[in-house]
């Protein structure tokens, strides 16, 4: 049985999800974004951190998302933001399908992430993270633009928002050209933590 279509991603309280420049990433409003995330026990292990890190229902949360991914798809926008800062050992630990118009040799690091590079549009690369995803679930990694295209394309089954306590005023927003009338959504959960708000929807035609 193939695995479902989700994402997931930290969201500020005004609906952005990045900076607008790459060269902002990892700056403070972003840190504060993600505050929640890099506090975690499991986070913190994965990339090879440090020792600590807390334990509760967002370690959970970051441990079970991780383990529900099979595959990954990536915009080119955020491989070219990512490639210069991931360590050797980058985060996914699975094989990664670039969206991008650049033909380009698989990129292998360690860990078991693999860079593939997609030229033939979204569905193509769908295809292939399922098929090396097999029973597990593709994550569509971001950016906001390809998670956007997934979404309009009716690819996306469910996906998940950690609503942040802070505000960007700008940057890239979540749903910035999503096709609302084609999209409808059912709230599953809303689960509050000391740091942020889980919010889980499942997605189907309108």
């Amino acid at each position: 049985m193939a695995g479902k279509v989700f994402f997931s991603v930290s969201m500020s309280l005004d609906g952005f999800i990045a900076p607008e420049s790459p060269e902002d990433l990892m700056g403070q409003q972003w840190m504060e974004l993600q505050q929640w995330v890099f506090r975690q026990r499991f986070f913190r292990e994965n990339l090879k951190l440090g020792e600590g890190g807390e334990e509760g229902r967002d370690n959970d949360i970051v441990r079970e998302t991780f383990e529900r991914t099979g595959a990954s798809v990536l915009g080119k926008r955020m491989f070219d933001a990512g490639e210069g800062a991931w360590p050797e050992d980058p985060p996914f630990h699975t094989p990664v399908f670039v969206v991008t118009h650049e033909e380009r040799d698989p990129w292998e690091r360690q860990g078991g992430t693999t860079f593939y590079f997609v030229n033939d549009g979204i569905e193509s690369a769908l295809d292939r993270a399922r098929e090396a995803a097999g029973e597990q679930d593709v994550r569509i990694a971001g950016g906001g633009e390809t998670i956007v295209q997934y979404l309009n394309a009716g690819l996306i089954d469910e996906f998940h928002v950690a609503l942040s306590p802070v505000l960007f005023g700008s940057g890239i927003r979540l749903f910035e050209g999503v096709e609302a009338g084609r999209v409808a959504l059912d709230l599953v959960s809303a689960e509050p933590s000391p740091s942020t708000t889980h919010l889980n929807y499942t997605v189907h035609p309108r």
